[in-house]
């Protein structure tokens, strides 16, 4: 029985040793793979009962685990939607086979690394098949509230190459100088005209025009100016002119100390004038447009000094229609389009998933894991929020095997196996003896 029982210990040596060893090998064949996670094997005794004054051996039994809390260095790259997680969290992708079935309900995986690449439609995916899932931004770029604890609110993330993006002037700042003399008595009362060019809500280009007719009295100076405001993209009245958009009074100061600034804006049409923010708000064809015109008795703004008519400064928002340039990722999981006119605008968010037991995820093929009960439910926290990481653009996250580590444990693999296989050779030798006793 003791004997027998050593034998057995033995070979469950040696299959324990090549568990080892096939772990030892996953491990060193994949040290070049990014995202790999290193495998173990833990070897548990087993103690079976014995009676007084003898013993069994109950030989060795072995478990194996993924390491995957275990991270290993980042390397730069040149792709901008390389991505790797420096800390805690990973990456939510799915199976580029559920995203082209296109039937609402994508797996989620998980991976702390990968290399993501716009494909024929325009889904950052791997090369292993991969695709990355965000949350769509709102037209205005902000991010939704959506569940952290379900992915209803993840999207594949689809980059369109060709795709157009432009703004909508909605403020025009101005900053101009009427000529004081002009509402003097004697003057002959000419207008000054100013076009500005804003950008509707399709891209196209239009104009605001504005018209200055000075106030010119019997005597002295009256210091008033009438301002209409146009817009190009309103109805135009039977001679051919856009319809009045705004129209103001204007009455300048021209006192010693505040002498050519706003004294008062009164609202004949339109928006009436704000005297906390400077501005008057006119209702043009796109919605409605903020105009500055300045506080009272601020030089910023309309001003009323000298004897010449001068745009001094003329700023507005909103861009013309451009194409779509460069696509990046930032720390926080933002996905950001650059267009060639110069705007950005975030196109997705990429949250970080968390679970308690990261140790407990199944591990499937290209480096990705999907939640088990062992690991417990997930989280979606923003990149750096909570106890997550943030994300890396330009990197990859290298193999977590060191290869001079596992070459010494293939050392005392081997002597192991060798050891255990020697213990059967000296067990058969001691049952060869036991045979002879008979002779």
């Amino acid at each position: 029985m003791t004997i027998s029982s050593s034998l057995n210990a033995s070979v469950a040596g040696l299959a324990a040793n090549a568990s080892r060893l096939a772990t030892i090998s996953d491990n060193i064949s994949n040290s070049s793979t990014y995202g790999y996670k290193r495998a173990v094997t833990d070897f548990e005794s087993m103690v079976i009962e014995s009676g007084r004054g003898t013993y069994s051996a109950g030989g060795v039994r072995t478990t194996t685990q993924r390491l995957i809390d275990e991270r290993g260095a980042l390397v730069s790259t040149s792709n901008p939607t390389d991505l790797a997680v420096r800390g805690r969290g990973m990456l939510p992708v799915t199976t580029e086979t559920s995203v082209a079935v296109a039937n609402g309900e994508n797996p989620l995986l998980l991976t702390t690394t990968g290399s993501f690449r716009p494909d024929a439609q325009g889904y950052l995916r791997s090369a292993g098949g991969l695709v990355l899932l965000g949350v769509p931004a709102l037209a205005d770029g902000t991010i939704p509230n959506y569940p952290r604890d379900s992915i209803d609110g993840l999207v594949p993330v689809q980059i369109n190459a060709n795709q157009f993006a432009g703004e909508p002037t909605t403020r025009v700042d101005l900053s101009v100088n009427l000529p004081a003399t002009a509402t003097r008595a004697g003057d002959l009362g000419q207008s000054e005209s100013l076009s500005v060019e804003y950008f509707d809500n399709l891209g196209a280009s239009s104009n605001l025009n504005f018209t200055f007719t000075p106030t010119v009295p019997a005597t002295g100076a009256s210091n008033e100016w009438t301002m209409v405001v146009r817009d190009s993209e309103s109805d135009v009245d039977l001679d051919g002119i856009p319809d009045v958009v705004g129209e103001y009074t204007l009455q300048f100061d021209a006192t010693r100390g505040g002498g050519g600034t706003l004294a008062a804006v009164g609202t004949t049409t339109g928006g009436a004038y704000d005297a906390a923010t400077g501005t008057v708000t006119v209702a043009v064809d796109g919605g409605p447009m903020e105009i500055k015109i300045g506080e009272l008795g601020s030089s910023l703004g309309l001003t009323q000094l000298s004897d010449a008519f001068a745009p001094v400064s003329i700023s507005k928002n909103g861009t013309p229609v451009g194409s779509l340039t460069s696509v990046e990722v930032d720390q926080n999981g933002f996905v950001r389009a650059s267009f060639d006119i110069g705007i950005n605008r975030v196109l997705y968010q990429i949250p970080l998933v968390d679970v308690p037991n990261v140790n407990g995820l199944e591990t499937l093929d290209q480096q990705s894991y999907r939640v088990t009960p062992d690991s417990g439910t997930f989280f979606l926290w923003d990149a750096g929020d909570g106890p997550t990481g943030d994300i890396v653009s330009y990197a990859r996250e290298e193999s977590a095997t060191d290869v001079a580590g596992e070459l010494t444990e293939l050392i005392q693999t081997q002597r192991a196996y060798s050891s255990n296989a020697k213990v059967i050779q000296t067990v058969d030798e001691m049952l060869q003896e036991t045979t002879n006793i008979k002779r």
